[in-house]
């Protein structure tokens, strides 16, 4: 038996996960073996923690590092 190149199994099992569960069912699959890093919680938090204040300085500050001609 010949042990096929890793691109070639790839390629034949995503082939075969999409012609038995579609696109979509297949991306979710496979998320389940990538379930990714960090802290969603925390990092949403962080994310909308700003002030419409700090927002309009830190516009200020890009306004001034990049003028427009």
């Amino acid at each position: 038996m010949k042990v096929k190149p890793i691109a070639q199994l790839q390629y034949e099992g995503v082939s075969a996960l999409i012609e038995k569960l579609g696109p979509v069912d297949t991306a979710r699959f496979i998320r389940i073996f990538y379930p990714g890093t960090g802290d969603y919680t925390a990092e949403r938090r962080n994310l909308f923690n700003e002030s419409m204040d700090d927002l309009v300085a830190e516009m200020k500050i890009l306004e001034d590092e990049n003028p427009q001609s």
